[in-house]
């Protein structure tokens, strides 16, 4: 620690946090997490091998799912370290300038998730309403330089926030409430005024949350759509693609508004129910994605099986 002044003194380093009250446990509970990033890392590698492999699967879809298994594969590998240093090796420290990489790298791949479920969205839209010119305006040109200001603009719009949290000075308070490291989260550590980071903070959940909206919008078109078809049947077909999308959109957003009402307005709320939340949006979508996609996906499903040698 640093010395300010007489009154106060600067924090180095911030300690994350595992489950309160079983700390005991903390090396049994590492097991179910470390087999679920195992499974989340190999599932969203093998989606991107085997569509990378695969001229059929070549086509706006897969790549949309693509993105959305490197999005994943950042969230895990962003949180992975903080996680197993926590309930592995009991070694709850990090100091200020990995903590703040660390949240910036977890904010740029959520919102990165968030603007590819809302484009897939607009995918399943065009897919159902106009099959016929689909391929012309999804041309894998278009989709690659979509998946290129995905990631630009959710790398630009959360880059102020390592700097905006530089700036500020942290005394007296050093325990974070998860188990890694969240902008909001750190934010409330410091001692001096936060007011631009609590605004630009709030500004950037705006912009994610509106994504939200947006895939709102798109389902409910694609709902007045379906309906227009005459076919029971066929409005069945169409429903069915956008199943996996639906649980992916759950998935992700579930936890990710709980948590975020939970920091915003939740006065009396439960730290060991905030830890789970937050534990559950960063390990359960990239867990979960790869195995809805393939279990929902029969081009997918039939092409893994075949990658692994089984009918």
């Amino acid at each position: 620690m640093h010395t300010l002044n007489s009154s106060k003194i600067e924090i180095t380093t911030f300690f994350l946090i595992g489950i309160p009250r079983l700390e005991h446990v903390h090396v049994w509970i590492s097991v179910p997490i470390c087999l679920m990033y195992l499974v989340a890392i190999l599932g969203n590698f093998t989606i991107l091998f085997v569509i990378r492999t695969e001229p059929s699967l070549h086509a706006p879809m897969y790549y949309f799912l693509s993105m959305l298994a490197v999005s994943d594969l950042g969230l895990s590998l962003s949180s992975l370290p903080t996680m197993l240093r926590i309930f592995v090796f009991n070694a709850t420290g990090i100091s200020p300038n990995a903590c703040f990489a660390q949240e910036f790298f977890i904010h740029g791949f959520t919102d990165m998730e968030s603007s590819v479920l809302l484009v897939m969205s607009f995918d399943r839209f065009l897919a159902i309403r106009n099959p016929l010119r689909y391929s012309s305006i999804l041309t894998n040109a278009r989709v690659a330089k979509m998946g290129l200001v995905f990631l630009i603009k959710s790398m630009l719009l959360v880059l102020p926030f390592p700097f905006t949290l530089q700036k500020l000075t942290y005394c007296r308070k050093s325990l974070l409430s998860h188990s890694y490291c969240l902008h909001q989260d750190v934010m409330k550590l410091a001692c001096s005024d936060n007011t631009v980071n609590f605004f630009y903070g709030f500004f950037v959940a705006l912009c994610m949350m509106s994504d939200s909206v947006f895939i709102a919008v798109s389902y409910i078109f694609i709902l007045k759509t379906v309906m227009g078809i005459g076919s029971h049947k066929e409005r069945l077909k169409a429903l069915n693609t956008c199943v996996s999308h639906i649980c992916a959109v759950l998935i992700f957003y579930v936890p990710i508004i709980a948590l975020a009402s939970m920091h915003r307005f939740g006065k009396h709320k439960s730290p060991v129910a905030m830890i789970l939340i937050a534990d559950i949006f960063l390990l359960v979508p990239p867990l979960m994605n790869p195995i809805v996609y393939c279990v929902k996906t029969r081009q997918i499903r039939k092409k893994v099986w075949g990658k692994l040698g089984l009918k």
